[in-house]
Order: C-alpha cells, then sequence, then structure tokens
C-alpha cells in the first residue's frame, strides 16, 4: 500500500483510491510546511509559495491586465468613445444565456451612467438559434442602431457579420469561444482566444465573456478620462457592475483562477449590498436570506435567468438585470421561477430519454444522443448530468421535424471539446459550431450523427482515457468526528471563492460507524454516522441512493466501521449552527 494513500484507501467503494490534492507536487522545498489552512488550500490549488499573499486575497488591482495587450481592444474601445460622445444609437447584442445576459447588461448600464441610450437584442433561442443571424443585424441596422456589439457570440458569425459590414454598420464583438484562424470581418474582434493573440493575452483564455467585457469597459473609461470627457461630469464606477460579472463567470462555468477568482470576490461583495435591484427580486424569488455565495450563483441565480432563454421569453435575463423599476423586476422574477419550474420538469423528462439511449450504446468515448421530440432548452443542463453521471464527455441533440439537430455538449477536465467541435466542422460534418473547452454547441443534420460520433471518439478518445485514468479522489484534510462543525467550514471558505478550475475542499472524516441509513427526496441517500467517541455526523450523497455506494451503505452492518469523504457544508437550519458532509465516497477501515 503506498504511503500516498490518505488513511491507507487504495481502492474505495467506488474503486477509487484517496490521495493529497497537489501539495506535495507543488511544493518545491520539502521541508516546507504551510503555517495555516488557507496556504495550505492555496498551495494545493498549484498557487507558488511567493504569490499566497495575493491570492489569499484577491482583489481586481493586483490581477487586472492592461486591456490593451488583447488584440482590437484599443480599436474597440475607440469605436465606442466616439458613439458615447456623438449620442449614436448602440445595440448590444447578447447571447440568451447567464454569460450573455450579465454581459449585454454590463455594457448597457455602463453606457447609460454614460449619457447614453443602448438598447438590447437577445434572439430567440428556438427560432433563431445561437449567436447573429446576418437578417437580425441588418434589421437593427434598419432601425437605426449605427454600432453594434455582440457579447458571448460572434466569433464564428462569418456570414452574419459579412451581411452587416454590406448594411453600413459597425460590429464590435466581445466574444470568449473558441476561433479559427480565419476570423469573420469585423470592426473589432475582441477575444482572449483568437490564434493570434500574444502570450499575456491568450493566458486569460478562461475569461467568460463578460469578463471580456469589463475589460473593454475599463479600456472605455480609460479613454474616455484621457479626452477629457468626466471634466464636468461624475464617471461611472465599473466596479458595482461587478456583481453582474461574478454571476456571468460562475453560471458560464468559467475556471475560477486568477483574474476570474478576483472577479468572484469581489463581485460577491458588491453583490451582497443590494445594488441591482433586479438581482435583489431574483434572490427574493430564489429565497435567499443571506449574501449569497458562488454556490448560489451556479446553482440558485444562474438556473433562473437560464430559464428565460431556455423555455421562456429570451429578453428576460437581461431585461429583468438592467431594469430601475421595482414592480417590473418582481414581475420578471417571479417568471423566472415558474419557468425554472416548467424548465426542471420537461430537464426531467428528457434526462430519462438520454439515460436509455446512453446506456443502449454502451461505453462510448463521447456520450452523444440524439432524438426526436426533446425541447432544445434544455439540453445543455441534459448534457452536464450525463457527463456528471458517466464520467466523459455528453452531447445531447434535439432533432427538428425536418431532421436537423441542434446539440449542446459537456465535456470533463483535459478534453477540449469546443476544439473538437470546430474540427468536426471543418471536415465538414457540421452545419454550424463552436465553444470552448468545456462546452460546445452545434447543429448536425440528422444522418451525420453516426459519422460525427466515430470522428468524436477518434478524435477525444485518447485525451478522455488519459483523464480518466487517473480516478484518484482529492483530499485536503482528514477530521476526526469531532472535527466536522461549523467553525471548519468557516475556515475553509477563507480559501474561496470555490468552483470550476478551484475545487473546493474535499475531507474525510473516520473512523465511523453507520447509525442510521435511509432514502429520501429522489433518490438521495441519507446518513447518521458516530465516531468511537460517540460524536455524531450527518451526511447526504445527492441522486446516489441506487449508486454502488448507496447501496453498500444501505446495506452496512452497524458494527464495521468505515471512512467517508465528501464536502463538508454547513446546516442553518437548526436552533443552532451544524455542519454535514455531502457524500462523494467511502472506504471501509477494516
Amino acid at each position: 500500500m503506498s504511503p500516498d494513500h490518505v488513511c491507507g484507501v487504495s481502492r474505495s467503494i467506488l474503486g477509487r483510491a484517496w490521495r493529497w490534492r497537489g501539495l506535495a507536487a507543488d511544493v518545491a522545498d520539502a521541508n516546507f510546511v504551510p503555517d495555516d489552512l488557507v496556504a495550505q488550500l492555496l498551495l494545493a490549488r498549484g498557487v507558488a509559495r511567493a504569490d499566497i499573499e495575493r491570492h489569499r486575497a484577491p482583489t481586481i488591482r493586483s490581477f487586472m491586465p492592461d486591456p490593451s495587450i488583447f488584440r482590437d481592444m484599443d480599436r474597440a474601445a475607440a469605436r465606442l468613445a466616439d458613439a458615447v460622445a456623438a449620442r449614436e444609437p448602440v445595440t448590444i447584442f447578447g447571447d440568451y444565456d447567464v454569460d450573455g445576459a450579465t454581459s449585454a447588461a454590463l455594457l448597457i448600464r455602463l453606457l447609460r451612467g454614460l449619457g447614453c441610450d443602448p438598447q438590447a437584442y437577445i434572439p430567440d433561442r428556438l427560432m433563431e438559434g445561437y449567436g447573429p443571424s446576418g437578417e437580425a443585424l441588418v434589421r437593427i441596422a434598419a432601425g437605426g442602431a449605427k454600432l453594434i456589439v455582440t457579447v458571448d457570440c460572434g466569433a464564428q458569425a462569418y456570414e452574419a457579420l459579412d451581411m452587416a459590414r454590406v448594411a453600413g454598420v459597425d460590429v464590435i464583438v466581445v466574444d470568449h469561444h473558441k476561433c479559427a484562424s480565419a476570423l469573420p470581418v469585423a470592426l473589432a474582434l475582441v477575444n482572449p482566444n483568437r490564434l493570434d493573440e500574444a502570450e499575456d493575452a491568450a493566458s486569460h483564455g478562461h475569461l467568460a465573456a463578460v469578463g471580456v467585457a469589463f475589460l473593454l469597459g475599463a479600456a472605455l473609461l480609460r479613454l474616455l478620462r484621457g479626452r477629457g470627457f468626466f471634466a464636468d461630469r461624475p464617471e461611472p464606477r465599473l466596479v458595482d457592475l461587478l456583481d453582474l460579472v461574478a454571476l456571468g463567470t460562475v453560471a458560464d462555468v468559467a475556471s475560477l483562477r486568477g483574474l476570474n477568482r478576483a472577479f468572484v470576490t469581489q463581485g460577491l461583495k458588491v453583490m451582497a449590498q443590494g445594488r441591482n435591484i433586479g438581482l435583489v427580486a431574483l434572490m427574493d424569488a430564489a429565497r435567499l436570506t443571506r449574501a449569497p455565495t458562488a454556490t448560489d450563483l451556479g446553482f440558485a441565480l444562474g438556473p433562473r435567468i437560464n430559464a428565460g432563454g431556455r423555455v421562456g421569453k429570451s429578453d428576460l435575463g437581461v431585461r429583468l438585470l438592467t431594469s430601475e423599476d421595482e414592480e417590473e423586476v418582481r414581475g420578471i422574477a417571479a417568471e423566472l421561477e415558474r419557468l425554472n419550474e416548467e424548465r426542471r420538469a420537461i430537464e426531467a423528462i428528457v434526462s430519462e430519454a438520454a439515460e436509455a439511449l446512453c446506456k443502449a450504446q454502451g461505453n462510448r468515448a463521447v456520450a452523444l444522443v440524439a432524438s426526436r421530440g426533446w425541447h432544445a432548452g434544455v439540453i445543455g443542463i441534459v448534457a452536464s448530468r450525463l457527463k456528471e453521471k458517466l464520467g466523459r464527455p455528453a452531447i445531447v441533440v434535439a432533432l427538428d421535424e425536418d431532421g436537423l439537430g441542434k446539440g449542446s455538449g459537456r465535456s470533463i477536465g483535459g478534453v477540449d471539446l469546443g476544439a473538437a467541435v470546430l474540427a468536426a466542422k471543418d471536415s465538414g460534418l457540421l452545419v454550424a459550431g463552436g465553444g470552448h473547452a468545456m462546452a460546445a454547441g452545434l447543429t448536425v443534420a440528422g444522418d451525420k450523427i453516426d459519422a460525427l460520433r466515430d470522428f468524436l471518439d477518434a478524435r477525444l478518445g485518447a485525451a478522455i482515457a488519459t483523464a480518466q485514468e487517473d480516478r484518484a479522489l482529492l483530499l485536503d484534510a482528514v477530521l476526526a468526528p469531532g472535527g466536522v462543525c461549523p467553525d471548519f467550514c468557516d475556515a475553509l471558505d477563507a480559501g474561496g471563492p470555490y468552483g470550476a478550475g478551484w475545487p473546493g475542499p474535499r475531507v474525510a472524516a473516520g473512523p465511523v460507524r453507520i447509525v442510521k441509513a435511509d432514502v429520501v427526496g429522489s433518490n438521495h441517500l441519507r446518513l447518521v454516522v458516530a465516531g468511537d467517541d460517540g460524536r455524531r455526523i450527518k451526511a447526504i450523497a445527492f441522486r446516489m441512493a441506487e449508486s454502488e455506494l448507496g447501496q453498500a451503505m444501505l446495506a452496512a452492518p452497524s458494527h464495521r466501521k468505515l471512512w467517508i469523504a465528501g464536502r463538508i457544508k454547513r446546516d442553518d437550519w437548526g436552533s443552532r449552527p451544524s455542519a454535514e458532509i455531502h457524500l462523494e465516497d467511502a472506504a471501509w477501515a477494516d
């Protein structure tokens, strides 16, 4: 048994070795011992020893690059500054997801603060599809717009941007999705994932579109300041819009490293101040009565905004985030709450059917399923569920009555799905497609789906096998049962915010024996375990009652001891705070 195995676990109930998260590999000096828990958490997530203090309390100032390092940034800022000075009609064209809504809302609020009256255009997911269409851009131009800024879309909009150019309207593209070597023609295309970006700009390729929009806002304000625009008027506070940046970054599952971590840290502080009445109304609808966390952004607020674009009206999100009317935002928040419940019901039906198709396909490298009648608004969520359950990339395709499929995919760490989708498009297998490493969208003819499966399996099979090879459960701490408490939760939270690319701490606790095990809700396993000292821990494993882990826990004899592993969460429902473990794995201790 390797000494690297935490608690001596070389093979858990789920067949995984338990190992320490990255600390030993990341600390060059074997004699160095972190002097506090936060330092240990930072080091284990790849932070250099010399950079610990900057990451301990991430600020915008300490992580913000000069916006001018990005190609076309200065050109985009100059055109926007001219539009502001001339009070030109400007339209912000956004995607219908949270990143698109927050990106559009940020630029709209900023331009309003500069004395402009920008309009928003959010395409209908089902009727218009993803990204700018030429017809929409020409129609916006015909309505009087002199400048269109696309956010969270446009990097692959060749034909649409050509039509806009012919129509005589300037277009600035603000995006973060994968780019091809040949770029569409636009007045400016700002995207850290351009293939011709310099290394310092490309290092920010993990930004969500709302983060790129924030950088454009900073470049715009700097240019206007240099022109003397604020000599007789107040300058808008861009930092007051960080609540939007935090929401879009987390909801788009962008890696919470570097600047993104500063965005979310500071954005949560702004959100807690309740400056945006739309966000306040949404938190009320979601029954959030405390300051929001990064988890709330991803699992409470984000899905509700997404529900508008998925199963309702695509512009509800941006309207909520830009309105200054109390009655209007309460009405929109209530509508988004209703649509989110509708989305959940639709999602459950599609998920069940998709899982059945995956089972029939066998263990292919990429789980790609397609069917007629599926609602295109939920296929991204279903793909995410499949990816989590299967541990491999998943793509879900909704076929229309003509046999044309709209697909959405989600990937696993170490597997670049966006690049593979672009390659499939270049190979003639797709009508359209694009994305980034962890998520992608595509349009495919029904008769090419089998060929697409084979292409993706061949292209991604080796990377997927490598990613799956070491399925070790990475741990940050081992506790006695009495150590699972609210104070330790608070200590772990100080290393956050946690999310994609900055995983939440995982701990092992034990040895314990099972006092009670039962099934609650929708296939959730609930446990009460106790240590030798009599201290009890509550634990829950979501949607795992029928899994190998769930069945082992339900059948375990009460005298047999085990280690449990998962994430510690505060439980504030009782008369006094407590803590519980969200169970991910377990291993016998004897």
